[in-house]
C-alpha cells in the first residue's frame, strides 16, 4: 500500500507504539490522525511530527466509549480525508498488578473488552464500509503473543486480543471481495509504559524500542498486499522478508 498521502487513523496514538507508528508513517508522507484520551500528550505528539514536516492531527477521545465512535470517524475523515489505513493500537491491561481470572471482577473484564475489542469493532464498522465502496483500505490490529499463549495473570488482555485476532479474520472473510485488507500484527515485547505496568521487574535494556517495532510495521503496511487477507503476523518473522 502506498504511504505517501495515505490517510491514517491510529488509536492509542499519544505514546508508545502508537506515537512511534504515527511518526514513522508521517515520515513516509502519510497524513496521520492520532486518537487518545490525553490531550496534552496528543498535542505533544502532533507538534513533534509537524516540526519534522509531517502532516498530523489529533482527536482527544476514548475509543472505549460507544458514543464517540462516529465522532472519531467523522472528525478523522474531515481532518485527513477518507481513511485509507485504520490502525487499532489502543489497549488496556485492566487492573495491575495482574491477577488471576478467579480474582478478576466482571466489571474489569468488561472494561478491557470495551477498549481492546468493542472499540475496534465499532470503529471498523464505522470506517470499513467507506473503504469497501472505494474498493481499497487496510485495517491493521496490534495484537500480542498473549492472544495465542496462556500466560497466567494476563486473562482479560489475553481474551481481548484472541478475540481481536479472530474478529479480523471474520471481517476478512466477509469483505474478501471488496478490496479491504485486514491484518493482525504482533510487535513483540517493547519498552513501553504498558509493559512496565505489567512486568515492573523486567529489564528495559532487553526490550525493543517502539520506534524499531514501528519501522517494521510500516514495512508490513507498505507490503500488505503480499499477505493473505486476515493474516496474523509477528514482526520478528517479517524482518527476514523485508
Amino acid at each position: 500500500m502506498k504511504l505517501e498521502n495515505a490517510s491514517v487513523l491510529i488509536t492509542g496514538g499519544s505514546r508508545g507504539l502508537g506515537r512511534a507508528l504515527a511518526e514513522s508513517l508521517a515520515s513516509e508522507g502519510a497524513r496521520v490522525v492520532l486518537v487518545a484520551r490525553g490531550k496534552e500528550e496528543l498535542d505533544e505528539a502532533v507538534e513533534e511530527i509537524r516540526s519534522k514536516g509531517g502532516a498530523a492531527d489529533a482527536i482527544a477521545a476514548d475509543i472505549g466509549d460507544k458514543s464517540m465512535t462516529h465522532a472519531i470517524a467523522g472528525q478523522a475523515a474531515a481532518l485527513a480525508g477518507p481513511i485509507d489505513i485504520l490502525i487499532h493500537n489502543a489497549s488496556t491491561l485492566g487492573p495491575v498488578p495482574l491477577r488471576l481470572l478467579l480474582d478478576t471482577d466482571c466489571e474489569d473484564l468488561e472494561e478491557v473488552l470495551q477498549v481492546n475489542l468493542l472499540g475496534p469493532f465499532r470503529l471498523t464498522k464505522a470506517i470499513a464500509g467507506s473503504m469497501a465502496l472505494r474498493e481499497s483500505g487496510l485495517v491493521l490490529s496490534i495484537t500480542s503473543d498473549a492472544s495465542v499463549e496462556a500466560y497466567a495473570g494476563w486473562g482479560p488482555y489475553s481474551i481481548s486480543k484472541a478475540a481481536l485476532d479472530h474478529m479480523n479474520r471474520l471481517f476478512a472473510a466477509e469483505l474478501r471481495d471488496t478490496g479491504v485488507h485486514f491484518l493482525s500484527v504482533d510487535p513483540g515485547d517493547m519498552d513501553t509504559a504498558m509493559h512496565a505496568a505489567a512486568l515492573p521487574d523486567a529489564d528495559p535494556s532487553t526490550l525493543q524500542k517502539p520506534e524499531d517495532a514501528a519501522r517494521r510495521i510500516s514495512k508490513i503496511i507498505e507490503h500488505s498486499d503480499k499477505f493473505p487477507n486476515g493474516s496474523r503476523l509477528a514482526t520478528a518473522e517479517m524482518e527476514v522478508r523485508h
